[in-house]
């Protein structure tokens, strides 16, 4: 008999999203495996590049909870004003026009914590709607959470639907992060009180298990791992080539955090002896990373190297599958130790060798699948070395690519996922 599962994930203001893009497969993946699964959108409706599985309503909405942050009267205002402003349009409007800085930590922080204290904060309503709507037309048997930052709602839906809740953790640290003072020890006081409404916690990579198990004051036995998987269709191994030119890909936010400086200051670097080599870039570009995006074009044009450089822009799955069979070797070298790493998996699977910094979840990712190359974290010269050494070793590169590929579609795919998620709901509901 299939299980029923509530899983709550949230909208990234209309960029694709790591965290998105991973709710969405795992669910379709346990849909497919028979399971009723409703993908609930919070914030903003999600957008992926597979067949969105999300419920055709979101809660939480964006407008609703920023209004009720900033008026008391609000709060208190007729439930058709709260259903107008979180109907679909509306929200994509505001997605379109706010951009990545709707999910920004920076400004954030007074926010986060009324959202995190749950029936006590200012979105005590939206809490309210969610859980009459999950008790009363859903019927979960249990309930994820997609991140550590929504765990003020666990207690409310522990008690109210008397169902186990499970809870994400996926790449959070990074807006907590950018919380500004006096926010952060209070967002942490409040996330660490609420730990305890959880009954498991599952994280993508060891690292990073880790590192949110401290942070929340979880005990190692709560933290479950789950690796990465991704939907295999596409990745397709092309065909191996010893002739020039080679090119190396990017795929990421273009952001500083993401280090696309440091591949640019690298490839400069490797252009110059090389003219043969190629840098082709992919990913959302946020109004406020506008700056940063034209002063890698300026080191570009400063170094006579432009021409051999492919700006992509946003793209589609069938862009991203364009673009991974279309380099050589695959670079992302976060300034910040990454706890996922989605577009590293996406590469290996097409048989695309990756040269990464050596933290976080990258460690793990290129020992579990001997697919790639570590490098000292932000340090252009030590990415020069290690992009150099397979550029100038095909049948390294190759065999790594191969390697990679095959560990991917063998562990890493999204039915694997799906089913190591599923014991993990299995162990909380025999232990509750």
């Amino acid at each position: 008999m299939g299980m029923r599962v509530a899983y709550i994930t949230a909208g990234a203001a209309g960029m694709y999203c790591g965290s998105c893009l991973h709710d969405n497969t795992l669910a379709a993946a346990m849909q497919r495996q028979g399971h009723d699964v409703a993908l609930v959108p919070t914030y903003t409706p999600t957008r992926t590049d597979e067949d969105n599985v999300s419920i055709d309503r979101v809660f939480y909405g964006a407008l609703n909870v920023y209004l009720e942050q900033k008026w008391s009267f609000f709060r208190h205002s007729p439930t058709l004003v709260h259903w107008l402003l979180d109907r679909r349009p509306v929200l994509d409007l505001v997605s379109r026009m706010a951009g990545s800085h709707a999910t920004q930590g920076a400004d954030l922080g007074e926010l986060t914590l009324s959202m995190l204290q749950g029936e006590e904060g200012n979105q005590a309503s939206e809490l309210a709607r969610l859980v009459e709507w999950l008790r009363d037309e859903y019927a979960p048997d249990i309930v994820h959470i997609t991140n550590s930052m929504l765990i003020g709602m666990a207690a409310a839906l522990k008690r109210e639907l008397g169902v186990p809740v499970v809870c994400s953790v996926q790449g959070e640290d990074i807006f907590l992060g950018d919380i500004v003072e006096p926010w952060p020890a209070r967002v942490q006081a409040e996330m660490r009180a609420h730990a305890g409404d959880v009954d498991a916690f599952i994280a993508p990579s060891r690292y990073y298990a880790g590192h949110m198990g401290e942070y929340l004051g979880v005990a190692e036995d709560r933290m479950r791992i789950v690796p990465l998987g991704i939907k295999l269709e596409g990745h397709e191994l092309p065909e191996p080539s010893d002739s020039p030119p080679r090119t190396i890909g990017y795929l990421a936010r273009i952001c500083p955090e993401k280090g696309l400086h440091h591949l640019v200051d690298a490839f400069v670097d490797l252009a110059s002896g090389r003219p043969d080599v190629r840098l082709r870039v992919a990913g959302y570009l946020a109004p406020r990373d506008q700056e940063y995006r034209d002063q890698q074009q300026q080191r570009l044009s400063e170094a006579g190297v432009a021409d051999r450089v492919d700006w992509l822009g946003e793209v589609d799955r069938q862009g991203k599958l364009d673009l991974l069979h279309s380099i050589d070797l695959f670079c992302m070298p976060t300034t910040y130790a990454e706890s996922k790493g989605l577009p590293v998996l996406e590469a290996l699977a097409s048989g695309v060798p990756v040269v990464l910094p050596e933290h976080g979840a990258f460690s793990e990712m290129v020992d579990w699948t001997g697919g790639g190359v570590l490098v000292e974290p932000n340090s252009p010269a030590a990415l020069v070395d290690g992009i150099a050494s397979l550029l100038d070793d095909s049948a390294r590169r190759i065999a790594l690519g191969q390697s990679g590929r095959s560990a991917v579609h063998e562990k890493f795919s999204d039915d694997a996922m799906a089913t190591a998620t599923l014991k993990e709901y299995e162990r909380v509901l025999c232990m509750s």
